[in-house]
């Protein structure tokens, strides 16, 4: 279990109106860490997770780059200062006229899971290099990413090949084990299809030079819709990434770059929401039971989209202490929707009432980028950035 650093909590006991706090400091320290557990791998930040421009710029003075996924993502991280040799196209679903854009943005790098993709890729890009994602099975994640994006292993030398005879560069592979990946054993299966793949490349003699394990490094701070603390075998998963890096190194005969697309890992645990009680209230069921609704200011529409998978752990600063009930925690608007499952209660304050703060922790992943504009006429969360003001780290290891 992780709780909120001394700058997020103090931000938090100050702020007297709704929004969502990033601590860039603890997103930078969670980068530097990241960097020494698996030294050398270039970080390319997936912007979809916080795309706040100051965190774009935040992590851009540290030497990271960016996973983009469309030419919009792209101008904006380029706005940030993250340079075009640092930024790849990682969306394997592109139209024609998104292809040219980035083309012009000057993005080099794209992801690609089909020859339809290629043909494009080759008639907009010319000259661009690519790298085809493989496809897994998504177990052990919260969200397996399965089904959309992706390919076989055959399919994957038959990409490449057509993308060298396109006069594209068939560049490198990449794969995802799926969004808060759990099992240090979904990236030791995916490490083995990768060596798989090289080698039936190198057959085909075709040489690449860098490989991109994606995204799904987990965050520290959720609960599962059980309630019960969520608590990934991160050290083992490093472990499992190092081994396998020097393993696949050893086996391609030549040098070869390994890449890493971290999202919710870098900012989940350093963001938190500021929100306040809407009202707790009881109703009975149709059963006759009476249950306890807590409603809360924000919820799936305008910061916790992501509620239908994981509980978010919940702070009542002015009400620490005193009995508590068990509710069902719900968002301000009509949706049905928009509430934990009603099976999994949480515990909070008996005494709760309206206008009371409540922070919301280890939300800083995609409750920015998931808002919608105005459902329901509640607006988007604000957000507000804090630091220490501490200078910049640089690391020369992600300047390629």
């Amino acid at each position: 279990m992780t709780g909120p650093g001394a700058r997020l909590r103090t931000a938090l006991a100050a702020a007297d109106d709704d929004r969502l706090l990033l601590d860039l400091t603890g997103i930078a320290e969670r980068y530097d860490t990241l960097r020494r557990e698996l030294p050398g791998v270039h970080v390319r930040f997936a912007m979809k997770a916080c795309p706040a421009d100051e965190v774009l710029a935040h992590l851009a003075r540290r030497g990271a780059g960016v996973d983009a996924a469309g030419p919009r993502e792209i101008a904006q991280a380029l706005a940030a200062g993250v340079p075009p040799t640092r930024i790849h196209y990682g969306n394997t679903v592109k139209s024609d006229r998104d292809i040219a854009d980035a083309h012009r943005l000057g993005i080099t790098d794209y992801a690609t899971d089909s020859t339809e993709d290629v043909a494009a890729l080759a008639a907009h890009a010319p000259g661009a290099r690519v790298f085809c994602r493989l496809t897994t099975d998504g177990d052990g994640a919260l969200w397996g990413l399965t089904g959309k994006n992706g390919c076989s292993a055959e399919d994957a030398v038959r990409i490449l090949e057509t993308a060298r005879d396109a006069g594209l560069t068939p560049a490198g592979l990449s794969v995802h084990v799926g969004s808060q990946q759990m099992t240090a054993d979904a990236w030791h299966t995916a490490l083995d299809r990768l060596g798989d793949v090289l080698a039936a490349l190198r057959g085909r003699g075709i040489t690449l030079d860098h490989l991109n394990l994606g995204g799904g490094l987990p965050a520290l701070g959720y609960r599962d819709r059980h309630g019960h603390d969520l608590d990934p075998p991160l050290d083992k998963i490093f472990a499992v990434l190092r081994e396998g890096m020097r393993r696949l190194a050893d086996e391609a005969g030549h040098p070869l770059d390994f890449r890493i697309e971290p999202g919710r890992h870098l900012v989940a645990d350093h963001g938190a929401i500021r929100a306040h009680v809407s009202r707790l209230a009881t109703r009975r069921a149709p059963d006759g039971t009476p249950r306890h609704w807590l409603y809360l200011s924000c919820g799936k529409f305008n910061g916790l989209y992501e509620m239908d998978a994981v509980q978010y752990r919940l702070v009542f600063p002015t009400r620490p202490d005193g009995p508590t009930v068990p509710a069902v925690v719900a968002g301000p608007t009509c949706d049905s929707d928009d509430a934990f499952s009603p099976d999994h209660l949480v515990p909070v304050p008996a005494d709760a009432a309206s206008g009371d703060p409540v922070w919301i922790l280890s939300s800083g992943a995609y409750a920015l980028s998931y808002m919608t504009r105005e459902f329901n006429g509640f607006a988007p969360l604000p957000y507000h950035c804090v630091t220490d003001g501490a200078a910049p780290e640089r690391h020369p290891a992600d300047e390629s």
